[in-house]
């Protein structure tokens, strides 16, 4: 079942009967190459598409075309579930890497709403999920320092993967460049480089070939001051990732200065 991802491992679950209702109501499925734009800023849209497999991204772009990441989205994501009730983004979808999306229209999500309230407050979940992730992704940028910046990030990707099944929580692929860690984290590409330098003679990640190690996860989690409860995981995914942040080591992750790094 192409379905199994969604809510895979959270505190909210789908039933078998939800499942198999979520799997018919697929229109297609599409295939999409790396960096490619899914979805324009403003455009009209009459569905929502389910990522099965493979990366994206949500961005803004400003006046000069420089692109601001504001979200990553993994197997098991719908990357416009909003797009239901709002019909147009503000914001861009593309693709990272090579991906296969299944096209659910709004009518169908519409019968969902009307026929099924419990599947479609499972949906609403989702979204809400995505909601908090925004929020620890601003947080993220606005009151960490840059090596913690990194590090939580590195933290949350590898939660969020082993909860879908694509991570051991060792190791995960992350077919990111210095440029798009950059952006995630509000640093240069040069910045990003110093920073991947520290936390390997740190002795908590490596990243390589597209692949991230994680080497020392309390020591990872302590670095960027990460607690997982946001991620909305189940009772044993959450005790797998809940790290031993002390407060001092939070206090020592924040830019309480207002620092930038």
């Amino acid at each position: 079942m192409r379905v199994q991802r969604v809510l895979q491992s959270r505190r909210i679950t789908l039933n078998d009967a939800e499942r198999e209702t979520l799997e018919n109501s697929f229109q297609s499925v599409v295939t999409l190459g790396p960096r490619e734009t899914f979805i324009d800023q403003g455009e009209t849209v009459n569905f929502s598409a389910l990522l099965l497999e493979g990366m994206m991204s949500r961005h803004v772009d400003d006046f000069d075309g420089c692109r601001q990441m504001v979200a990553l989205q993994v197997a098991g994501d719908f990357v416009d579930l909003h797009a239901y009730p709002l019909k147009t983004l503000d914001h861009d979808v593309a693709t990272l890497t090579t991906v296969r999306l299944a096209i659910v229209p709004h009518s169908v999500l519409f019968d969902i709403q009307r026929d099924q309230p419990e599947l479609a407050r499972k949906l609403w979940f989702l979204t809400l999920l995505d909601a908090a992730m925004h929020r620890k992704w601003v947080y993220r940028l606005g009151r960490l320092k840059a090596m913690a910046r990194m590090a939580h990030f590195f933290c949350e990707t590898s939660a969020r993967l082993a909860a879908v099944g694509l991570s051991d929580g060792k190791q995960f692929p992350l077919p990111l460049t210095q440029f798009d860690l950059g952006e995630i984290c509000g640093m240069t590409s040069v910045h990003v480089n110093r920073v991947l330098r520290a936390l390997r003679e740190a002795g908590l990640c490596t990243v390589r070939n597209q692949q991230v190690e994680i080497l020392n996860w309390n020591g990872l989690a302590a670095a960027g001051a990460f607690e997982p409860g946001y991620l909305y995981l189940d009772e044993a995914m959450t005790k797998r990732f809940s790290g031993k942040v002390t407060e001092e080591q939070a206090v020592r992750a924040s830019a309480l200065d207002g620092s930038p790094s």
